[in-house]
């Protein structure tokens, strides 16, 4: 029975809804716990604000340790059991895990077992989104129409900066609101228990979402073929180099990612002296200037191709990083200008990703190949960056150390690039690599 084109659309705004709310989640997190970690690190960590809030970025990084897990468990069962099943489970464990934050003791009640505590949840967040990005942008691709991927896709990157930003505004309107005092003594706990009841609104979309098509029939075809699940072996073998070309673009995108947003409210406050309530909304100002961009950034990316927009952005970011953080030094003005600027810079390369990166792989590995290169190098290299730029700082007391980071980052998504093969616009029904050749389809 054929779809109506008013079902079909339905269906698409359901879908793009339950795909960016997993995202949303995660990046909520994220943005509580680093506009929060001031507040974190004296109520869960010992000795001085500048220890205690080191082994704070330490234990933000903890989480990324265990993702390259998380995609090594999650992508093969994604692509075995479907995307939709991947998705509902990961969407609980991550809103879960937040939740708990807010409630650990406190050092002072319970010792070291709080941060013990703080790590293991960090540690189940880092298993959880292993799976939970890689499977939601797998997710949307494969329900976006192709000439709209770029589109539709940047949706899902506009639930991340919505839900850093609604983290973010919710630790700063607790703080203005609390004082102090209120935030260091229990106020900081509120934005963490917020992602239990998020989490189930997540769960409630996430079913009532169809399964991908395209998935389907990949299945249908290997299941009738009798071909059997790929194993690790040979999903590395025979899919290495995009693989090895995701991987790299992925540190020039999270490097930038996790310095720009993540890092930025530490570093204001504890590196250029702004106050907590400075060092807080500077950034949410960028943030917000960088959402209104991303749908467009998305839909250009259909008509002009990605690679073309994360060339400006990686050379953009390389040329621009120095002078917008010597602005950032400026004052509280600066820093809203310096911060807008990169972010804007960034818009290019955020928007497109969930459109770029699935494309690069079949459908019977699709998952697991993104699952697996994406998480691995961010966590090499995206989580560990606030801290990394936190500990070279101090040892070396130049505060441009952010700009010098990202503009390596950029330089090394500039050598892979040429690699990426433009997949703008082609169809994902496939059962081997996308071909740049193959005429778009104009629906799912």
């Amino acid at each position: 029975m054929p779809v109506n084109a008013d079902t079909e659309s339905s269906m698409l705004r359901r879908t793009i809804a339950a795909s960016a709310i997993g995202n949303a989640t995660e990046w909520f997190d994220y943005g509580v716990y680093t506009y929060g970690v001031t507040y974190i690190s004296s109520a869960l960590f010992p000795g001085s604000i500048t220890e205690a809030t080191l082994f704070a970025l330490s234990a933000f990084a903890t989480s990324f340790l265990v993702r390259p897990l998380g995609g090594l468990i999650w992508g093969p069962i994604g692509d075995r059991r479907g995307r939709k099943f991947v998705l509902a489970l990961t969407i609980l464990l991550m809103s879960a895990a937040t939740f708990c934050i807010g409630i650990i003791p406190s050092y002072d009640a319970i010792g070291l077992w709080a941060p013990a505590l703080l790590t293991v949840f960090r540690l189940l967040q880092g298993f959880s989104t292993g799976g939970e990005y890689s499977g939601a942008a797998t997710f949307m691709a494969e329900h976006a129409p192709d000439h709209r991927r770029g589109f539709y896709g940047s949706f899902l990157e506009f639930g991340t900066l919505a839900g850093f930003s609604c983290g973010a505004l919710l630790m700063l309107g607790f703080t203005m609101t609390l004082g102090d005092a209120a935030m260091h003594a229990w106020g900081w706990r509120l934005p963490f228990l917020i992602a239990g009841p998020l989490g189930l609104v997540g769960l409630y979309l996430r079913s009532r979402i169809a399964e991908t098509p395209i998935f389907q029939e990949a299945q249908k075809a290997s299941v009738e073929a009798n071909q059997p699940s790929d194993s690790l072996l040979s999903l590395c073998r025979d899919h290495w180099p995009p693989m090895v070309v995701l991987a790299l673009l992925v540190i020039a995108l999270n490097v930038v990612n996790y310095t720009l947003l993540s890092y930025m409210p530490t570093y204001l406050q504890i590196r250029l002296g702004l106050t907590t309530e400075q060092a807080l909304y500077a950034p949410i100002i960028g943030m917000l200037a960088m959402m209104l961009f991303i749908p467009l950034a998305g839909h250009l990316s259909d008509v002009v191709g990605r690679k073309r927009l994360w060339w400006i952005s990686l050379i953009g970011l390389f040329v621009c990083a120095i002078p917008a953080y010597q602005l950032m030094a400026t004052g509280t003005a600066g820093a809203m200008i310096g911060i807008s600027v990169l972010g804007m810079l960034y818009v290019p390369q955020l928007a497109t990703i969930s459109a770029t990166f699935p494309a690069m792989f079949p459908t019977r590995v699709r998952f697991a190949a993104l699952a697996i290169s994406y998480n691995t190098s961010t966590s090499l290299f995206g989580g560990t960056a606030p801290a990394f730029n936190s500990w070279l700082i101090e040892r070396t007391g130049n505060l441009q150390v952010p700009a010098y980071t990202m503009m390596c980052a950029c330089l090394i998504g500039m050598a892979a690039l040429p690699f990426l093969r433009e997949t703008a616009r082609q169809s994902l029904r496939d059962v081997s690599l996308p071909d740049v050749n193959r005429p778009a389809s104009g629906g799912t």
